[in-house]
């Protein structure tokens, strides 16, 4: 793990991952297909755990550039809509989840605000937005959740992809 830390809303340090974490995480994180049934139950499955814990998120589920999974709960705004649809950008764009994108500009020394080129009312390498990765077609899509701090929306959407993908 990298010394960078996030504070949780506990106070406590939390260690940010590595780009290595962050890239082992993509490589587990494969889905054998990915259905329309998948995306709601994906889905679904993220609102609970953020009702579990009174998250304030939207979360989003495309496919091919189709929607096909959306929430806003309690909380949310459009804002988080904005931000969803900049994440996803860049796991459109970079086939990496939007918060190892981020971190692979940190690595060298930049951000990505500063180095991409992109603009970043169109695009934001901030944690929330994950690939969706199929086994020997690549990524389709993405999973997107925004209303947390970066590193928690990316760990909410990882936790969800774990237990999904373990059943």
């Amino acid at each position: 793990m990298s010394q960078d830390r996030t504070v949780t809303p506990k106070g406590t340090p939390e260690p940010t991952p590595s780009v290595a974490d962050l890239e082992a995480q993509e490589r587990r994180l494969v889905f054998r297909r990915f259905t329309h049934d998948d995306a709601w139950a994906l889905g679904s499955l993220l609102v609970e755990l953020a009702r579990e814990r009174q998250a304030p998120v939207a979360i989003d589920i495309h496919r091919a550039g189709q929607q096909l999974f959306h929430a806003a709960l309690p909380g949310s705004s459009p804002d988080n809509d904005a931000w969803i649809a900049r994440k996803r950008r860049v796991v459109e764009r970079y086939r990496s989840a939007s918060y190892l994108v981020g971190a692979r500009f940190r690595a060298k020394g930049t951000t990505f605000e500063e180095s991409s080129r992109l603009d970043p009312d169109t695009y934001a390498a901030h944690g929330g937005s994950f690939p969706i990765a199929v086994e020997g077609v690549g990524v389709i899509g993405a999973v997107t959740v925004s209303g947390l701090p970066q590193l928690q929306d990316h760990q909410l959407v990882v936790e969800a992809l774990e237990r999904f993908l373990a059943d």
